[in-house]
């Protein structure tokens, strides 16, 4: 007898299969959040032709944006498609097909869901800047004014981009000692592991800003030969100085990483300690160290702008010259705008980096 056999059908019934969940709800909500954007952002864009005296390019933008929050309705319609097509498959008594139906009816009715969201946010946004007869725009988004104050911040820029690139470089070397000195083992290294233990944790727990100001201000009173510098390479000093605590946690982390049997075998074939560190356990930490060490780059760049507070002429140094000048805040959002189009592809490459060696640790 066969196992089917052994539970007959007038005895115990086969389950009948449930229907497919509904598309009509959630192809509702979808209109409702998408006729809302749509709404917002035509208010929204009347206020930006307000805003710039209907001027062509208000009119042109104006256009595009109102074309773009369209689009939510498309993916909602077919929800709303997807439903009618599975009231008839279920009347038909076509059951796995009307299950297919359904899942990319209420799959198309989400996606209306979320590009509706998507409209009604940035919609929102430009409400908020044009708002108030654009006192918004007015206080950070002057064009004029980013105009009249861009060639000096783009100069000024360049000191924040020499001075985070030399800082990491010094970084990177006395992170590296640093990190040594905390894993050197034995009696001998102790008076040194604690050194580096203390200037670790002073300096983690010391704001940059106050490094900076004791530094800017203070080198050139306690040491006569600092007098003569660029007060730029003090704040060099100050951010090396704050940010080698950090690199140096990611250096022994990173080293700590390695499986401890990769440096006793390397010291059991008669390496010293610094030749093991140098041809074994380095190599392999620096693939794991490579991302941290990149947002700690993207962090001291974006601590370059501490540097105004010593009045030295970077970029937010100078766009605060600007806003006293034109009383507007829109020179300090240009500054701002220039730190983000440095950092956000180097964001985006520390996430390839994360991504790739995920990858190839999944691969092996």
């Amino acid at each position: 007898m066969s196992a089917h056999q052994l539970v007959r059908d007038d005895v115990q019934k086969a389950p009948e299969p449930s229907a497919p969940s509904k598309v009509t709800g959630v192809a509702v909500a979808a209109l409702v959040v998408d006729l809302i954007g749509i709404a917002l952002m035509l208010y929204a864009v009347k206020l930006l032709r307000d805003y710039n005296h209907d001027n062509a390019a208000a009119t042109v933008v104006g256009v595009i944006l109102v074309l773009i929050s369209l689009y939510p309705l498309w993916p909602t319609i077919q929800g709303f498609l997807g439903a009618g097509k599975r009231a008839k498959l279920l009347a038909d008594k076509q059951l796995v097909a009307a299950r297919r139906t359904a899942a990319r009816g209420r799959e198309d009715a989400a996606i209306g869901v979320g590009y509706g969201a998507a409209v009604i946010i940035v919609g929102g946004v430009l409400w908020l800047a044009m708002t108030s007869e654009g006192a918004v725009a007015d206080t950070f988004l002057r064009v004029d004014a980013w105009r009249q104050s861009f060639d000096e911040l783009i100069h000024a820029f360049w000191i924040n981009i020499w001075v985070a690139v030399v800082s990491f470089i010094l970084v990177l070397i006395f992170g590296l000692i640093l990190a040594i000195m905390r894993m050197l083992p034995g009696r001998a290294g102790a008076p040194l592991r604690l050194i580096a233990t203390v200037y670790c944790d002073v300096f983690r727990a010391i704001p940059a800003i106050v490094t900076v100001l004791l530094v800017a201000f203070g080198a050139t009173l306690a040491f006569s030969f600092t007098q003569n510098w660029n007060i730029a390479w003090l704040g060099v000093v100050a951010l090396t100085m704050t940010y080698s605590a950090y690199v140096a946690e990611v250096y022994r982390a990173g080293l700590a990483s390695i499986h401890p049997s990769q440096g006793a075998a390397a010291r059991s074939l008669g390496l010293s300690y610094s030749q093991t560190l140098r041809a074994v356990l380095v190599p392999q930490a620096v693939r794991r160290m490579v991302p941290p060490l990149m947002n700690d780059f993207i962090s001291l760049q974006k601590d370059t702008a501490l540097l105004s507070i010593a009045a030295i002429p970077e970029v937010l140094q100078v766009a605060k010259l600007w806003e006293s000048k034109l009383y507007t805040l829109a020179p300090v959002t240009l500054a701002a705008l220039f730190f983000i189009i440095i950092t956000i592809p180097q964001a985006r490459f520390v996430d390839y980096l994360i991504n790739r060696d995920a990858a190839k640790r999944a691969g092996g």
